[in-house]
């Protein structure tokens, strides 16, 4: 596909591809910018760099809340696309003052109409539009994103703890004799 992209729209299609490029080859972006990257439209735009640079700097966080806000979809069933495409605007609505929200979740739409498959664009929508509610109301999503995600964890640790308390409790009921039954 030939999609030819201009401004700050070329500078997220950029971004987009460094990210594609570190997370496929395991390399941090810096690494990828030191050496040999593919853009499909170049040179390599200022803002571009900004933000793969941004985004790689605050994947623990942007991840935090995408794992927290994207329910029956773990990031690593996500498709590649979808996932950097949703870490860039997320980056963007949370860091970058001078872009509106609604102007990044526009282009991420767009993006993902580009690259994406039949369905991204509206699930990054969606995801999106969920977190930039939360941020109109005051919420710090990360903060309460690391939070659920704490609770969810503390949840999943006391049901799997339960669940080996009675398969002990099972155990130990087999291996008790039966009545008439010497040991």
């Amino acid at each position: 596909m030939s999609t030819h992209f201009g401004g700050r729209t070329l500078a997220r299609s950029q971004a987009l591809q460094l990210l594609f490029q570190a997370e496929a080859n395991g390399r941090a972006v810096v690494d990828v910018l030191s050496g040999e990257y593919a853009l499909s439209q170049g040179p390599l735009d200022e803002y571009a760099e900004r933000l793969a640079l941004g985004v790689d700097e605050r994947r623990p966080d942007l991840d935090a809340v995408l794992a927290e806000r994207s329910t029956g979809w773990s990031l690593s069933r996500m498709n590649a696309v979808d996932r950097n495409l949703l870490r860039l605007a997320l980056y963007e609505m949370l860091d970058v003052d001078e872009v509106d929200i609604s102007v990044s979740i526009d282009e991420c739409v767009d993006l993902a109409k580009a690259y994406g498959t039949d369905e991204s664009s509206r699930f990054v929508n969606g995801i999106l539009g969920r977190v930039a509610d939360d941020l109109e109301a005051g919420v710090n999503v990360v903060a309460a994103a690391r939070e659920r995600l704490r609770a969810r964890a503390a949840e999943e640790a006391a049901k799997a703890e339960a669940e080996k308390d009675v398969m002990a409790d099972d155990a130990d009921v087999a291996a008790e004799p039966e009545a008439g039954e010497t040991a």
